[in-house]
């Protein structure tokens, strides 16, 4: 598969652990060793800031910044089906964070989302199984958002209506008053939005669901099916008969206690909650597929192949599992990959005979390692 989205080269400034690097890409496979806490992470974290406009890790852009230092900036030089795209984004004190598209700033961060689609991988994957509905629900949103703009500007809409709704409640329950028609007001301005949220997530899962099942079958090895079923209650009553059979109990609590932002996606493995009855390894191998087959979904949406971030792929995994994953990496046409791993020689391995770059990561600086080595 030919590549049609590549970054070239990425510098990092201030950036967690890095005072100043400079990073070179390869086409195919670029690899970062060292042991942990070296920066390793924060190295895949940059691409994806410069992808996203955001950490993967939802980290704050007041904690991101070196110690010590009160701004970060990272540029990076992609290549977007055949046009160059030179992306900046930096973060200064008393001014907005800024995303910079070849010399020229976004009027909207949102607006940058999807250019450069980017799918990350990583040991903390497992709260998608294991933590609550907001984890799943941000692994749909950040998909669509990245394919669709629309559905992106309805999320960010629903979101700040949901937050003034909920600060409405909360008022009046501190001032001891309702007023039923000011909370109506909010009520028909959010009805377009989150019909939009759920008939997008709903047609996303169906399409999903089997590209989760074939990722996991040849991962695992294991005959057994696994499956994610969307769960919203918009399903079973238009969005306004919600809000009003939940007035009462919404003003007691203080909160919207139905709508998109509590729909959920159900795991199972052989017809049994996943979460329960899965083995670490089957759970490993479940969250593997589940960003796999978000790829899948970008590569045929976007029509480009997403930048893959791989992020201690092998981590606690038993040797089996490894052989099985090497073999599943080597076969499939992944486009452009960044992988970290505390182990050279296994890196060498993924690498085999293709146009690999390979750094060895120690204290926030990245030495090259002689082509030969890999």
């Amino acid at each position: 598969m030919a590549i049609s989205l590549q970054l070239e080269s990425f510098k990092l400034t201030q950036f967690k652990n890095y005072e100043s690097e400079q990073i070179s890409c390869s086409p195919a496979l670029t690899c970062f060793t060292g042991a942990n806490g070296m920066g390793k992470t924060n190295l895949l974290d940059a691409i994806y800031y410069l992808c996203m406009g955001k950490s993967a890790f939802n980290t704050p852009d007041s904690q991101i910044a070196r110690h010590g230092s009160d701004f970060f900036r990272l540029e990076g030089d992609f290549q977007r089906a055949g046009t160059r795209e030179h992306i900046v984004a930096k973060v200064v004190p008393r001014k907005k964070k800024a995303l910079e598209r070849n010399r020229l700033p976004y009027p909207k961060l949102s607006e940058h989302v999807g250019l450069l689609p980017v799918v990350m991988i990583a040991p903390d994957d497992t709260m998608l199984v294991q933590e609550g509905s907001e984890v799943r629900r941000s692994l749909v949103d950040n998909t669509l958002s990245q394919i669709d703009p629309a559905y992106l500007s309805h999320l960010i809409a629903y979101q700040k209506l949901l937050q003034q709704r909920n600060a409405l409640l909360k008022q009046f329950a501190e001032q001891r008053i309702f007023d039923k028609a000011m909370l109506e007001v909010y009520d028909q301005q959010m009805l377009r939005p989150a019909q939009v949220l759920y008939e997008a997530r709903s047609a996303f899962i169906e399409g999903f669901r089997p590209k989760v099942n074939a990722a996991y079958a040849r991962i695992s090895g294991q005959a057994e099916t696994v499956d994610c079923t969307f769960q919203s209650r918009l399903a079973q009553a238009p969005f306004g008969q919600l809000l009003e059979e939940r007035r009462d109990k919404d003003r007691i609590l203080q909160r919207t206690t139905a709508g998109p932002h509590r729909d959920d996606l159900v795991f199972s493995i052989g017809g049994y909650p996943l979460k329960r009855f899965a083995s670490q390894g089957q759970l490993k191998s479940f969250v593997l597929a589940l960003k796999l087959a978000q790829y899948q979904v970008l590569l045929e949406e976007k029509g480009l192949p997403p930048i893959l971030l791989l992020d201690d792929l092998f981590d606690k995994l038993d040797p089996q599992r490894v052989a099985q994953l090497l073999g599943f990496l080597r076969e499939q046409p992944f486009g452009q990959t960044f992988i970290t791993d505390t182990d050279p020689e296994r890196m060498k391995t993924v690498a085999g005979q293709s146009d690999a770059l390979h750094y060895q990561i120690t204290k926030g600086k990245a030495a090259r390692y002689p082509e030969k080595q890999i």
